[in-house]
């Protein structure tokens, strides 16, 4: 390592207008610490929101927001075992969720990007060995970048936590990066996919990567269509990526149906009818990523069946700005801002 200084973007204070992008020491790595050459940081619509007002958490200034990163392993320090010089890397979410189950002293500030712990905006950064795991050898780095809560969160909801099987039924709300991952995941599993979209574009291109039922979220009878699509089945699988009112969301699952939620774009609280989820025996469930475990288990899977994130755009380390308000609009798959 001859470099001596690198980027990094830090927040002064919240709103977007507070991002400052500053030179900083490059990092170096102490006892079973790693220091990973950032090439790609992809953005989440959490990061959009610990930007604008911390999630509802109070963030230490000058705070480095951002999750989700790949990059290559520039130099290791004493006894580091999992991973070696040169090797390309993504990192988990959480730092304390490595394995099943999930520890009982785990906290929301103990995953990168808030509250507590700084993220991954920086050209250099040091990570502990045990929150990094390989990244995948058919992926380039902006793709492996989006795995870490988005590919995991999907992930997880279907298929670690969801134990999905072939000829299940999956409604995915929505076409951003968690809703395409688990689209992806569910036809690579042998599932039909029911998709939900106020776009018509984005049903088209749902369409295109396969999706076999692509339905209009703003007709008020969309419910009826995802039952005409299941033959009125039902769903067995929920991505639900909006939260709020889960009336209309209940009303398309079958009896045993699972509502996997996952997003808060309708807000932090949720309305559930209870005779309604009693009428179908609906099992809700939150989806808090995902652990380390998973997140290998995926990047092989990707590896294994030649299988591409989607990604709808790439920035350039200045333009982390712009970045986010792309994410703000609504993206088809994921935004990645390079680091180079």
């Amino acid at each position: 390592m001859t470099q001596h200084t690198a980027k990094q973007w830090q927040m002064a204070g919240f709103g977007r207008e507070q991002l400052q992008l500053v030179d900083v020491p490059v990092p170096q790595p102490g006892p079973h610490e790693v220091l990973v050459k950032v090439a790609a940081v992809s953005v989440n619509f959490r990061d959009h929101l610990t930007v604008e007002n911390g999630m509802g958490a109070a963030l230490a200034f000058p705070f480095v927001p951002g999750s989700d990163m790949a990059g290559t392993v520039a130099q290791v320090g004493p006894g580091v075992k999992r991973v070696a010089p040169g090797q390309r890397v993504i990192n988990t979410f959480w730092t304390n969720w490595h394995d099943t189950p999930l520890p009982k002293s785990s906290t929301q500030g103990k995953a990168f990007g808030g509250p507590v712990l700084p993220g991954v905006f920086s050209q250099y950064l040091v990570f502990n060995e045990e929150d990094l795991i390989p990244a995948p050898e058919t992926l380039d780095d902006s793709a492996a970048s989006t795995l870490t809560c988005a590919g995991l969160t999907a992930w997880n909801a279907l298929i670690s936590s969801g134990h999905l099987q072939a000829g299940q039924r999956v409604l995915i709300q929505g076409s951003g990066g968690v809703a395409l991952f688990a689209a992806q995941i569910a036809l690579g599993h042998g599932a039909q996919v029911i998709l939900t979209s106020a776009s018509a574009d984005k049903r088209a291109r749902a369409k295109a990567l396969g999706v076999q039922h692509v339905i209009d979220r703003t007709q008020p009878d969309w419910p009826d269509a995802v039952l005409a699509a299941t033959g009125g089945h039902g769903v067995d699988h929920v991505i639900e990526l909006a939260g709020g009112d889960l009336t209309a969301t209940l009303s398309t699952l079958a009896t045993g149906g699972r509502i996997a939620i996952i997003g808060v774009l309708d807000g932090f609280h949720l309305n559930v009818p209870t005779p309604l989820m009693f009428a179908r025996r609906a099992r809700i469930e939150g989806i808090g990523v995902g652990n380390r475990k998973s997140l290998r288990e995926l990047a092989q899977w990707l590896d294994l069946n030649n299988i591409k994130p989607v990604i709808e755009a790439e920035y350039a380390l200045a333009d982390l700005p712009a970045a986010l308000s792309h994410q703000q609009r609504g993206p088809f798959g994921k935004v990645v801002v390079r680091m180079n």
